[in-house]
């Protein structure tokens, strides 16, 4: 078991997500960062969907009641082990009642913990990513116990590390294709959605980050169509919001643009007031 100290600001569990439910409208969920979960879970040796712990812009504090093996990744929380500094992409053995500490994130906003065998709380939908209605609880709570699966062994590869370079975090190119309803729009509102410097808004969670600027929409609302995580429609005000591994299942905004993968792990490592530009 870990006891959570101080579960941190937005602290959740997410795996993979949640597949299979989107016809009775449960969101996928998952890592919003999903490289960087499968880089944790990778040099751990663990199953590729092995649950994490997410920590968004200010971390836990933890205490471990049994021996395991830990890696963090993602954003610099310049995490502590009995207040002594670890670093990311690294495995580190955790002996019972060693206190494991974070801070404010640093070149980006969320973090993850893998531990080895991965977090064992309960599965719902066939996964145990953490989404209000469906688990039991959002996010974690001081006091809680989280489940894992002591490792007697403490004998492990001391080199099995990763040096990942911080341009995943710092680039603002987005790399999108063409939404259902891109060739709907204008010639001009099409030079303006490609190319053009965007800023993040300080209203972005794990449902939908919303940009600044706004762009002249003519369009007409859609009938209400399917919706993926990095979906980016546009308001009838000419707001784009670009939707996250939280997001609804369905929208009857036009959806211009749809994010790849690799942009949506970067995107979620974003916050307010940064620059973005979408690029075919």
């Amino acid at each position: 078991m870990i006891k959570v100290l101080n579960s941190g600001l937005y602290s959740s569990i997410q795996d993979l997500g949640r597949y299979g439910f989107q016809k009775y409208g449960v969101p996928y969920s998952g890592a919003m960062d999903k490289q960087a979960m499968l880089f944790a879970n990778t040099i751990l040796v663990n199953a590729e969907d092995s649950a994490v712990l997410e920590m968004t812009m200010l971390g836990a504090k933890l205490e471990f009641q049994c021996d395991t093996f830990i890696c963090i990744s993602g954003a610099d929380m310049r995490a502590k082990l009995n207040g002594t500094r670890i670093p990311n992409y690294k495995m580190i053995a955790v002996k019972a009642a060693d206190v494991l500490s974070f801070s404010s994130a640093i070149g980006g906003i969320r973090t993850y913990l893998a531990v080895k065998g991965g977090f064992k709380t309960d599965v719902v939908m066939r996964s145990r990513s953490m989404y209000q209605g469906v688990t039991h609880s959002h996010v974690i709570q001081d006091d809680d116990l989280l489940a894992i699966e002591p490792q007697s062994d403490q004998s492990y590869p001391k080199n099995a590390r990763l040096k990942i370079s911080k341009d995943d975090f710092l680039q603002s190119q987005l790399g999108v294709f063409k939404g259902p309803e891109f060739d709907l729009l204008s010639e001009a509102q099409q030079k303006l959605l490609i190319g053009k410097p965007f800023t993040i808004s300080k209203n972005n969670n794990r449902m939908a980050y919303q940009l600044e600027e706004p762009i002249v929409n003519t369009l007409e609302p859609i009938i209400t169509g399917p919706v993926l995580p990095g979906t980016v429609q546009l308001t009838p005000s000419g707001n784009l919001i670009i939707l996250m591994r939280d997001c609804q299942t369905t929208g009857g905004y036009p959806r211009v643009l749809q994010l790849n993968q690799e942009s949506l792990n970067c995107l979620a490592q974003k916050y307010a007031s940064q620059i973005i530009v979408f690029a075919l």
